[in-house]
């Protein structure tokens, strides 16, 4: 745990009590803070209660003795429309935070050379798999290394900080919103595309969001930003204009005179006087496709950054073990591959797994995002058949009409069953991918949740099979 500085004695309110509240709570306790705590949910409260917290109902308590509201990430904070918590504290004055903000000043609140460095990661897709790949990255070369954030552990349950160990975060535009003092010594944007627009309520807001990753950035840090989209594009040549940092641009779809990028696998670093073929991404077995090599380009230039070698950064992009739903390997069964990429919560992050298989059996569908699936057009021809589960599964079946063969399969379970059933009738080498292009809350508390769910389900495919080998 890291308690949490800049608190002490004050009356700090917690609202949201899930995996980054309750952390939050219990590092502003630990920080003395006094804290009390409040969830629309009892069992949410009941579970605070149990660990000593004080509960206060933030509905009817006074605002004006409160410093600070502590606000989950998952709360409105703007849109739709701002949550009552967010206008009562408006009302009072009271400063929102989120558990980042908390972190970045109690670094800042540490003396220098107890100030750990910080790697922070954003973008609409890739930002999971580059988190984790950045943290093997560092390990692998002999850093003291913590990975969380929006991904694994809540940055405030971290192990507490010291000046030689390096903090890898992943951010989301919920977080940063809610974050105003983070110093990153490496920040890195990977992509822009549109997602979370019922949260931000147009483009321009998310990528404002986005943005905030870069901010207290000066001399002797460095932005790492990908420039295969036309948004992330633009935050370079903003900044390259602001010049107070090291501008590192990334790419996996063409090269450039200044930056790392890779093509058809190959990964070059032009940071330098000359460029350098560094490392065939195409033999690092968990990072397949563009969109990964993408990642592993980021990854090189945070170890960089951070003064790893060039031997040791290659080193660990090609012993990364992978990360759990985003196109892992669950099981196989005869000649069918089972693939679970549940990260893919929207269409973007979909297009990639579908573009680095030929043909799949696909499983899709959940809490339909906007614009559904139609960006992936180009793409239908490559799906033998479809199976819609959750909420999407009539929106999706309108726009694979006449475009790709599919079945309302309405859960996972039956989608598992029918897409196993086609690809082994086929005869030949086959993939079932779950590649959702949507949210998971209809039918699953989180997209690891319905990770989990298909995995279930394949091993359940896979027992009957045993069992009858027995018999």
């Amino acid at each position: 745990m890291i308690p949490v500085r800049g608190f002490e004695g004050k009356k700090v309110a917690v609202f949201g009590l899930a995996r980054s509240g309750l952390a939050a709570a219990r590092a502003l306790a630990a920080g003395r803070a006094e804290v009390v705590v409040w969830d629309e949910k009892p069992a949410a409260r009941e579970a605070a209660r149990a660990e000593g917290f004080t509960l206060e109902d933030l509905a009817t308590s006074d605002w004006f003795g409160l410093s600070a509201l502590m606000l989950s990430p998952g709360v409105p904070l703007t849109h739709p429309k701002p949550h009552w918590t967010v206008e009562k504290a408006r009302a009072a004055r009271v400063e929102i935070v989120g558990d980042i903000e908390l972190f970045a000043r109690t670094v800042a609140a540490a003396p220098a050379h107890k100030r750990p460095k910080i790697v922070a990661i954003t973008g609409t897709n890739g930002k999971s798999t580059t988190t984790a790949l950045v943290g093997h990255v560092c390990r692998q070369a002999g850093r003291d290394v913590r990975i969380g954030g929006n991904i694994g552990i809540g940055v405030l349950d971290l192990e507490d900080m010291h000046g030689g160990a390096v903090y890898v975060l992943e951010l989301s535009s919920y977080q940063l919103d809610l974050t105003s003092s983070l110093k990153a010594d490496v920040a890195i944007i990977l992509n822009i595309t549109p997602d979370h627009l019922e949260r931000h309520g147009k483009m321009e807001n998310y990528v404002a969001a986005k943005k905030r990753i870069l901010l207290n950035q000066g001399k002797g840090d460095t932005a790492v930003v990908g420039v295969d989209d036309a948004w992330c594009q633009q935050i370079c040549t903003e900044i390259t204009a602001s010049n107070r940092r090291t501008i590192v641009p990334i790419s996996a779809r063409r090269a450039m005179g200044r930056g790392v990028y890779a093509l058809q696998g190959m990964l070059y670093d032009a940071t330098g006087e000359r460029v350098a073929e560094i490392a065939d991404l195409t033999r690092a077995a968990s990072l397949p496709g563009r969109h990964n090599w993408q990642n592993a380009a980021a990854a090189y230039a945070a170890a960089r950054a951070l003064g790893i070698s060039e031997a040791d950064a290659v080193d660990g992009l090609m012993t990364f073990p992978g990360l759990a739903h985003r196109m892992e390997t669950v099981g196989t069964i005869g000649r069918v591959r089972f693939v679970n990429d549940s990260k893919a919560t929207n269409a973007d992050a979909a297009r990639q797994a579908l573009s680095s298989y030929p043909k799949v059996y696909w499983i899709a569908g959940g809490q339909p995002k906007a614009g559904g699936i139609d960006s992936l057009d180009d793409l239908f021809g490559g799906v033998i058949k479809a199976y819609l589960i959750g909420e999407a599964q009539d929106e999706f079946a309108s726009t694979l009409e006449g475009r790709a063969a599919y079945v309302k399969s309405g859960d996972m379970e039956s989608a598992v069953r029918a897409a196993f059933a086609d690809a082994r009738a086929s005869g030949e080498d086959a993939v079932v991918l779950l590649s959702p292009a949507c949210a998971s809350f209809d039918q699953f508390t989180d997209f690891e949740d319905r990770g989990e769910a298909f995995r279930a389900a394949v091993h359940e495919l896979t027992v009957p099979a045993a069992q009858g080998a027995r018999a």
